[in-house]
């Protein structure tokens, strides 16, 4: 599908990439989360610059010369990665969105594999969760995710392994009906299975980033995400079941 012809309908998928200070990373991934999607959808990508110091912003607005379905939006300050997802989702004109991280670890070539499993599950399935095999990180920040990951689930009961992983794909719909709090992008499985909605998983192989370094770090989410593991844990407990109902004529 060519750029012109992605742009005679509005868009199926929105790609949304929060970045802060990723400025020598945006081209090869546009390039590549193009080169993906094109053959399968139309879509449009949404970069969120989350209060980046860097040309992040104008790299952006170089590249929109080039390729019309690419937007930014801007955070006058860096507000973290889950409200650059939700700024991007709101934005987003798609059905469908795809987040991934916007250093290059996360290898658009998979997405179509996220596209096909959304619609294999039907109807039921609220979120498309990708899962990294051959982590990149190093060795102390793959410990850190474990034990993270290991003392979620064993409160939560996700049953999700890798919910720290950036690459997902969900109906935009199921998104927005969901409670909004910092790192809710953490804890997006439990809340899915909170309302009753399946979850599909994707294996992704995990690539070093392009350039630089992360901007969101571990101990920036740590201490906060034990108190947000409580409060998921009681908003699931604290969901009440919608009834049957049906009319008698």
């Amino acid at each position: 599908m060519t750029e012109t012809n992605a742009l005679l309908k509005a868009p199926y998928v929105s790609v949304v990439v929060p970045v802060r200070n990723e400025a020598g990373n945006i081209a090869p991934l546009v390039e590549e989360i193009a080169r993906a999607l094109s053959p399968v959808t139309t879509f449009e990508i949404v970069y969120v610059n989350d209060g980046s110091t860097d040309g992040t912003s104008d790299e952006l607005q170089r590249l929109k010369l080039v390729h019309p379905w690419l937007r930014q939006i801007v955070h006058q300050e860096s507000c973290g990665q889950s409200a650059a997802v939700r700024s991007g989702v709101r934005a987003a004109q798609g059905q469908v969105i795809i987040t991934l991280d916007g250093d290059g670890q996360n290898d658009p070539s998979f997405m179509p594999a996220f596209l096909k499993a959304l619609d294999g599950a039907g109807a039921a399935c609220g979120l498309v969760q990708g899962q990294r095999v051959g982590r990149k990180d190093t060795g102390f920040k793959k410990f850190q995710s474990r034990v993270a990951n290991k003392v979620r689930n064993a409160v939560l009961k996700d049953g999700t392994r890798d919910t720290g992983c950036g690459f997902k794909c969900f109906p935009r719909d199921v998104y927005l009906a969901m409670p909004y709090f910092d790192a809710l992008h953490r804890f997006m499985p439990a809340l899915i299975r909170r309302e009753g909605l399946m979850i599909a998983y994707v294996d992704v192989i995990d690539r070093p980033r392009f350039t630089g370094v992360s901007n969101y770090g571990f101990f920036d989410r740590l201490w906060v995400g034990m108190v947000d593991l409580i409060g998921v844990r009681w908003l699931i407990q604290r969901r009440r079941r919608v009834p049957m109902t049906r009319e008698i004529v």
